[in-house]
């Protein structure tokens, strides 16, 4: 979830202030302070996997109880992707983020002190709206502090930190208790809530609601009380003004010609990564591995580890590789992946070949989980944001951001039914997703590397 709407606040951060006496320190610590937030996140992604059996044993839950648990972090999320908009418009970027930190702290206090399956279904709904809050305005404030030199290597901290989190989870809860992993979320939280009173708020919310004297104090703690930021401020000055000439679009625009095509694209990759099984995989990676008769916690730690690995990696090549071969690349590693995993499910279920199924198996979710970390999972994000007009950029960017966390919500919930009706058709029904995918990519997506923005938009919509 590293970039979402975030991204459309990046264009006006043009610096042309000095970069003599610049000090950055407080851009790091507040992204730091951030980022926690995005740590949170990958917790809350991470906790369901390594859990399953002892949270159904130790309440007796149902597999459909279960599920619910499992799926409702999601739909929490897409609740809070709605909100977040408007909630970090009203309390700030700060205000948003301090808001969803105590939320996430509540829910993962009732998964701690659960009895049964309703404390842990209202337990994983708050957290799950305080990572939809998250997905948005992490993004978004560390575009709006970042000097543009340094905006997308700090940008790119949100998605390593949400693989940070879930791989932390996925190793931590092979070892620890789920009570205790439940209380590990707790920490960033707390971290986060007590780095808020240190850091200021996002210069950009500041001037668009009219703080003119803080406005100008936040952004001088950010480039160092010796930097001249007299040029930087005139244009996030003078971007808001545009931004408040532009004509006010609502959703059923976003379906008039002139955008359509740009919404198909944005929308098409949401569902093409969410669809093609990422969220069954990530939430139940330790039941596919003991499924097909691998230790769990060496295949999640295994997993854990190469997710972290290869996100670092790709942020290294986006801009030089391109988009379009990312995806293109990625998606094929996908659907190899899901046929090498639906054939050791295969031999397994008819016993044929049964030593060589532990091996298929690992290799498959590996081959998965790398495939996906190097380009389905980053690069729709990255698409997203540079494909959408500024005037469309928050409402497209919401609603594809609603259509991602459905997709999630959906894989998420549907997996496990699906694996009780067909372990290896599951995987192929998977395959064809990012096959299909590939089409859609090859037929539809254009090249973005670059190109302005300007050239981008124009090109769609030409």
């Amino acid at each position: 979830m590293a970039s979402k709407e975030g991204r459309n606040m990046r264009d006006p951060l043009i610096q042309k202030s000095s970069r003599k006496n610049e000090s950055l320190w407080m851009v790091y610590l507040s992204t730091f302070v951030a980022v926690c937030g995005s740590y949170v996140f990958g917790c809350g992604v991470g906790f369901s996997s390594p859990t399953q059996d002892a949270i159904r044993e130790d309440l007796s839950l149902s597999l459909a109880e279960y599920s619910v648990f499992g799926s409702i972090l999601t739909f929490g999320a897409m609740i809070g992707a709605i909100t977040s908009g408007p909630l970090s418009d009203l309390l700030g970027r700060k205000g948003a983020m301090r808001l969803s930190s105590a939320i996430c702290a509540a829910g993962w206090l009732a998964i701690y002190l659960a009895k049964g399956a309703e404390a842990l279904d209202i337990g994983r709904l708050a957290t799950g709206y305080g990572m939809g809050v998250f997905s948005y305005v992490v993004p978004v404030f560390i575009s709006e502090i970042a000097p543009k030199n340094l905006r997308g290597a700090l940008a790119t901290l949100n998605q390593v930190m949400i693989c940070g989190g879930a791989s932390v989870s996925f190793i931590i809860g092979t070892f620890l208790s789920w009570r205790a992993l439940a209380l590990t979320g707790l920490v960033p939280c707390a971290i986060l809530l007590f780095g808020l009173h240190l850091i200021p708020e996002s210069p950009r919310w500041l001037a668009k609601t009219g703080h003119e004297k803080d406005f100008e104090v936040a952004l001088q703690k950010l480039r160092g009380n010796d930097a001249d930021i007299s040029e930087e401020a005139a244009e996030i000055k003078e971007y808001i003004e545009t931004l408040d000439r532009l004509p006010k679009v609502k959703l059923l625009d976003l379906f008039q010609r002139r955008y359509l095509r740009s919404v198909i694209i944005g929308v098409g990759l949401m569902v093409v990564q969410q669809f093609g099984g990422i969220n069954g995989v990530a939430f139940y990676a330790s039941n596919i591995f003991k499924s097909a008769g691998v230790s769990p916690s060496v295949g999640t730690i295994t997993y854990a580890i190469l997710q972290v690995v290869v996100t670092l990696l790709i942020t290294q090549v986006i801009d030089r590789a391109g988009r379009k071969p990312l995806l293109l690349v990625a998606g094929s590693g996908l659907v190899l992946a899901c046929m090498i995993i639906g054939l050791s499910f295969y031999l397994k279920v008819n016993e044929l070949a049964i030593e060589f199924v532990p091996l298929l198996a690992v290799t498959g979710i590996l081959l998965y989980i790398g495939s996906f970390s190097a380009g389905m999972g980053a690069v729709p994000w990255v698409i997203m944001s540079e494909i959408f007009p500024v005037n469309i950029k928050g409402i497209a960017g919401g609603f594809a951001t609603l259509v991602n966390w459905f997709g999630a919500w959906s894989v998420s919930y549907t997996f496990n039914f699906l694996m009780s009706w067909s372990s290896y058709g599951t995987f192929l029904v998977y395959a064809a997703v990012n096959a299909l995918g590939i089409v859609f990519v090859l037929k539809v997506v254009p090249e973005t590397k670059g190109r302005t923005l300007e050239q981008i938009q124009a090109a769609i919509n030409g």
